[in-house]
Formats: C-alpha cells, sequence, structure tokens
C-alpha cells in the first residue's frame, strides 16, 4: 500500500461559488413581510396590498400569518391542528393528516401556515429577488409563452429574461448584456452590450429584424452574416443560439460552448436555456 496522504485542512470560503451570492431568501421574506404587515396595519385589504407589492393575495395572507398578525376562525384552527398533528409527525405527514381532517386540500393548509424558507416571487419580480433555479424557470416560461404566441411583446419578454445571462459569439469571446429603465420605470428598447470596459448599446428593433430572417426555427446558421447585414449581429447570433433559436456549425460550437449545460431545456429548441 501506498503512503497515506496528510489531512490537507479546507481552506476557508472554498468549495464551490455561489452563482448569486447577492440572493438571500430571508432578508427578501422579511423585507416583502415588513412592507405587508405595514400595509396592513393601515386598514388596506389583502387584494389591495397584493396590488401594491405584485404579489397573490394568498401570499400576502402567507406573509401577514408569518408575522403573526392575521387572524381568522380557519387559520387558527389550521395551525392548531396542524401543530396537534406535527408532535407525532414530520411536516409532510402532517400537512397531508390536517388537509384531511378539515377536509381542505395540501395547498390550502399550507396557505395558512408561515412560509419556511421564502416568499416566491413573481415572474416579472427583479433578479436579485429570485434564486438561480426561479430565473431558470422564468426564461423557461417566457421562452415557451413566446412560442405558443410568437408576438414582438412577447419576444421582448425572453430578451428581459435573459439579461444579465453569459452569451459567446461566434469567435468565442463572452459577453452579457443589461435592460435599463427610463424615467417612466419602463424599460427601454436598448440592450447595453457588456462585454468590454465600455458598453455598447443594441437597439431591440435589430434583433427584431435579424428574428425575421430566421428562415426556420433550429436550421443551421453558417455565420452571423447569415441573419442580415445587421447592426450588432455578431451578439444576436450569439444570442440566437443560447435562445435555441438557431443551431450552428460544429467548429462554431466548439468555441461556443458554455461552461454550465445543466440549464432547463424548452421542448422543440436545439439548445438548452
Amino acid at each position: 500500500m501506498g503512503e497515506k496522504r496528510a489531512y490537507k485542512p479546507r481552506k476557508p470560503g472554498g468549495g464551490r461559488k455561489k452563482l448569486k451570492p447577492e440572493y438571500d431568501a430571508g432578508k427578501n421574506l422579511k423585507d416583502q413581510m415588513d412592507a405587508a404587515v405595514a400595509l396592513y396595519n393601515s386598514e388596506m385589504s389583502l387584494q389591495a396590498i397584493g396590488e401594491e407589492l405584485g404579489l397573490n393575495p394568498i401570499k400576502v395572507r402567507k406573509l401577514l400569518i408569518t408575522a403573526d398578525v392575521y387572524e381568522s376562525e380557519m387559520a387558527e384552527k389550521v395551525r392548531d391542528t396542524f401543530e396537534e398533528y406535527r408532535e407525532t409527525q414530520n411536516y409532510k405527514e402532517a400537512i397531508l393528516s390536517t388537509a384531511n381532517a378539515l377536509q381542505l386540500s395540501k395547498s390550502s393548509v399550507t396557505s395558512y401556515l408561515p412560509y419556511k424558507k421564502g416568499v416566491y416571487f413573481p415572474s416579472t419580480a427583479e433578479k436579485e429577488k429570485i434564486s438561480v433555479g426561479a430565473e431558470r424557470q422564468q426564461r423557461y416560461r417566457t421562452m415557451k409563452r413566446w412560442r405558443a404566441d410568437p408576438t414582438e411583446e412577447n419576444f421582448w419578454g425572453v430578451v428581459v429574461a435573459y439579461a444579465g445571462v453569459k452569451f459567446k459569439t461566434y469567435s468565442g469571446l463572452s459577453f452579457s448584456y443589461e435592460v435599463r429603465k427610463g424615467r417612466n420605470g419602463e424599460y427601454t428598447k436598448e440592450l447595453w452590450i457588456d462585454r468590454r470596459e465600455k458598453s455598447k448599446s443594441l437597439a431591440y428593433s435589430s434583433v427584431l429584424l435579424a428574428l425575421k430572417n430566421i428562415k426556420k426555427v433550429g436550421e443551421v446558421v453558417d455565420r452571423p452574416k447569415a441573419l442580415g447585414d445587421i447592426r450588432g449581429v455578431t451578439y444576436i447570433y450569439g444570442m440566437f443560439y443560447r435562445f435555441g433559436l438557431i443551431d450552428v456549425p460544429d467548429d462554431a460550437k466548439e468555441k461556443m460552448k458554455r461552461v454550465n449545460s445543466s440549464h432547463i431545456k424548452v421542448p422543440g429548441t436545439v439548445n438548452t436555456i
């Protein structure tokens, strides 16, 4: 047998780096809970609070229950029944037993119980408020929506959902883009490409022009210029490949290969999200 290797202590901060180190589910939950409580104390209805915060009224109620400020006969009955079963059962079993005892659905039972981890935000929420997994689901849903109803508005939703995602050009250079908001709080129809020290803008109209030049979704497009003589087509080519709208030659695939290929696949595409 060979010599036994000496134990090497792990360096602080070692291991896999977080994809979104700024994401904090606990902080997001507290911020939303504080906002909901403040509005609830001003005698706003659950519906009105939901509209103000961009949340479903049921989620608003759950936030208020988590903050221990919401009271109702049903909420008290669900909580007491659940806690009784929880003494002898695990969480999932207690949920099911409570649902059977009160003749409610499991989702109804959980809606009357406090949050354990964090609140799930709608697809329109700011990206820093949602997890990496939620971002992937968001991209999947927007692409699926556009494929079902290929309007310019739905495709814009795809473009916004992919803001901040890493792409590669035909030659293998990495880049990403951001979509900024104007003074009115709405997104401007302009993409800011971030590849060098200075960002350069790409008009959304150019993206749409290239989109119209795709003859068939999933077919091989030999080079960027095949999408048209369009300003910024080098970046559009990389975006469309990542979107799964086009395929690329084998030699280009090697250069455009992504480090992380574990994203969700949209049915009917040639590429992963």
